[in-house]
């Protein structure tokens, strides 16, 4: 019984360990041993094959663009409403209101922007009844752009109540007395927002980026929808390589979803190099 207490938090968390070791690493493991599988022999052929393929370089830049815009967006918008409205947030009815979306699936928002944002939606219908524009193709092309409009407005869109609820606790738990004290000594919101706020909010934002950044970065169902022919996102570009008829480029798709999944542990192990030692001053109570 005292082992267990000693373990009890291990233990608890043993399942989910044992679950993502035997499922999600093997996968991984499997990927990596399909990408690097030659004639007999590993070899990094089919990794030099996929850089100089011009259509995955393009898909490449495309996905980080989609990624990191769509991104920034739902951190900046979520860090402001939720610095504005974190009193507000603090009711059940108002977190209701505001989680409302995360009960939908990303497809759901992505038919959604479909209805509201393409030349024959909501709002171009709209602009023509009201006069605004003399044709349905004159409305601005959202949906199905080649610049991603539409997959950034529905990842900004699904992400940003994400971005709330990952900042809420800490504006919550911030000390009410720090603002008051920097306006004492004569601050401004800006110098209580940097000082007071800022290394609290910061590593809770870069965790929440890395999150919602991933998760853009490989998911498919909403390019899969809203996306173009060309460039594509580099989950559609993947799965079109695995599932079309020629098997050669099997090992293509595999290598991409490596460099992909690389990429995201690269940057989480930056992360944690960075924050760990900023956290273990902020619980000794040093801010710089």
């Amino acid at each position: 019984m005292k082992l267990f207490r000693k373990n009890s938090v291990f233990l608890l968390l043993l399942p989910a360990f044992i679950f993502t070791i035997c499922f999600v690493g093997y996968g991984i493991c499997m990927a990596i041993i399909e990408s690097l599988k030659g004639a007999n022999v590993l070899t990094l052929t089919h990794y030099e094959s996929l850089f100089s393929n011009e259509s995955f370089l393009a898909s490449l830049c495309y996905s980080l663009y989609i990624a990191f815009v769509a991104t920034i967006l739902s951190l900046g918008i979520g860090l402001v409403f939720t610095r504005v409205m974190y009193e507000y947030l603090q009711k059940q009815s108002s977190k209701i209101l505001v989680w409302i979306p995360m009960l939908f699936p990303h497809f759901v928002w992505a038919y959604m922007v479909i209805l509201l944002f393409s030349q024959s939606g909501w709002l171009s219908s709209a602009t023509f009844q009201a006069g605004l524009i003399h044709d349905l193709s004159q409305f601005p092309i959202i949906v199905n752009d080649r610049f991603g409009f539409g997959i950034i407005i529905t990842y900004v869109w699904k992400e940003l109540p994400f971005v709330i609820l990952m900042l809420l606790p800490v504006y919550v738990q911030l000390n009410a007395e720090l603002p008051q004290v920097v306006k004492t000594l004569g601050g401004n919101e800006w110098h209580v927002f940097k000082t007071a706020e800022w290394p609290w909010v910061l590593p809770v934002l870069v965790e929440v980026g890395i999150i919602v950044f991933a998760f853009i970065l490989s998911a498919y169902e909403v390019p899969y929808l809203l996306g173009t022919t060309y460039p594509k996102m580099i989950s559609i570009l993947a799965y079109q390589w695995f599932f079309e008829g020629d098997w050669s480029n099997r090992p293509l798709s595999f290598a991409a979803m490596v460099v992909i999944t690389s990429a995201v542990v690269s940057l989480l192990c930056f992360y944690l190099l960075l924050m760990n030692k900023k956290r273990y001053r902020l619980m000794k109570g040093n801010i710089k």
